[in-house]
């Protein structure tokens, strides 16, 4: 006898989220399937989890008795999200690859593959909410304030929402940690994964050295004092305050210096040592054009934005720009804007969409 329910592929990750997605459709009583997205070949020093990240979706599916499919999706990925972060990085931005994979591979790719396979549905462990509603998908924000994952998913195209389901959204990450153990899932315990598979724990600066040729140029004050030489300023990102070899200055005061600005025509990187320094905030942003996951708002318009991950909600008034872009003018000034990065908007848990930051105004 066929199920009422309809078919869903779940995207086994090897990590307690998805895990507990399937977990919870398997209750529901939807016949359910797993799929594992092999999405970047194996490095040789081992830095990469994707090895082991299989063993334990395959671990998961075995324990929930579901079939587990396997798609090699490493050549669209290298193909349309490595090659634009590289491409970001040597235009001295600072690009975000999770949003473009999110959009390109397991919106696109990965769905498309799903309902190969006969599913009606895609469900991932995403802490994120979707709200089917007659005039489309609703993006929400997920329950647990500390996990909400709708910043990374701003860019999938609004209608690849229309068939998919993320059934942790609704829960905080301890009481999916107690269902994952209650049921017996090997990954129950399991740490988070955090940053890029590719990058994986090794130092950010020796892996992109692979890609990117070193150009040294002058570290530089505010006022065309050098203080010391660079490797490239690919290697750097606005805001940061380690890996500069700084340290103390004679005669200077002992307080950490920040990354102010790239002038990519002189090769030079300005640094400051005030956090509150005038060339680390900017009240005006521009963004390139935006994903909307609702229907284009009348400008101006009044909204929530985040100018990073895990920024609490900025107030801010989007006014038209060129090409589909917004200009975003926050009521207050904010810190390390930095292009290349997303700025995503809000009407309290919806999210209506964002596009990439292209440059800011003091």
């Amino acid at each position: 006898m066929s199920s009422a329910l309809p078919k869903v592929i779940v995207a086994l990750s090897g990590g307690v989220d998805s895990a507990v997605a399937a977990l919870l459709l398997r209750r529901a009583g939807h016949p359910v399937e797993g799929l594992y997205m092999h999405n970047w070949e194996d490095d040789e020093q081992g830095y990469c989890s994707s090895a082991q990240d299989y063993q334990d979706a395959r671990a998961v599916a075995a324990e929930l008795g579901i079939a587990l499919h396997r798609v090699d999706l490493s050549a669209q990925y290298r193909d349309r999200v490595f090659a634009h972060f590289l491409a970001e990085y040597r235009a001295g931005r600072t690009p975000n690859p999770d949003v473009l994979c999110n959009r390109e591979i397991k919106f696109g790719d990965c769905l498309a593959h799903a309902r190969r396979l006969g599913a009606e549905w895609l469900a991932t462990g995403h802490y994120a909410r979707i709200v089917q509603s007659p005039e489309g998908p609703v993006l929400l924000k997920g329950v647990d304030p500390a996990k909400d994952q709708s910043y990374f998913l701003h860019a999938v195209r609004r209608a690849d929402f229309s068939r998919v389901l993320m059934p942790i959204g609704e829960l905080h990450k301890p009481v999916v940690r107690e269902l994952a153990r209650e049921a017996g899932l090997p990954v129950f315990a399991k740490r988070d994964s955090t940053g890029i598979c590719f990058i994986g724990e090794r130092p950010f600066r020796e892996f992109l050295a692979q890609y990117i040729a070193r150009t040294p140029g002058p570290i530089e004050t505010a006022d065309g004092q050098v203080l010391g030489e660079h490797q490239g300023l690919a290697f750097y990102t606005l805001g940061q305050r380690s890996g500069l070899r700084l340290g103390g200055q004679r005669d200077g005061s002992e307080a950490p210096w920040y990354v102010a600005a790239k002038q990519t025509q002189r090769n030079a990187l300005i640094v400051v040592q005030e956090p509150g320094h005038p060339l680390l905030l900017s009240r005006t942003v521009h963004t390139a054009d935006i994903n909307w996951l609702t229907t284009p708002p009348q400008f101006p318009a009044r909204v929530t934005v985040r100018l990073r991950y895990r920024q609490p909600d900025q107030a801010a008034v989007l006014s038209a720009a060129d090409e589909g872009g917004v200009c975003i003018t926050s009521d207050q000034p904010q810190s390390a804007v930095t292009p290349g990065q997303s700025a995503v908007f809000y009407d309290a848990d919806r999210c209506l969409g964002g596009g990439v930051i292209t440059h800011i105004a003091l």
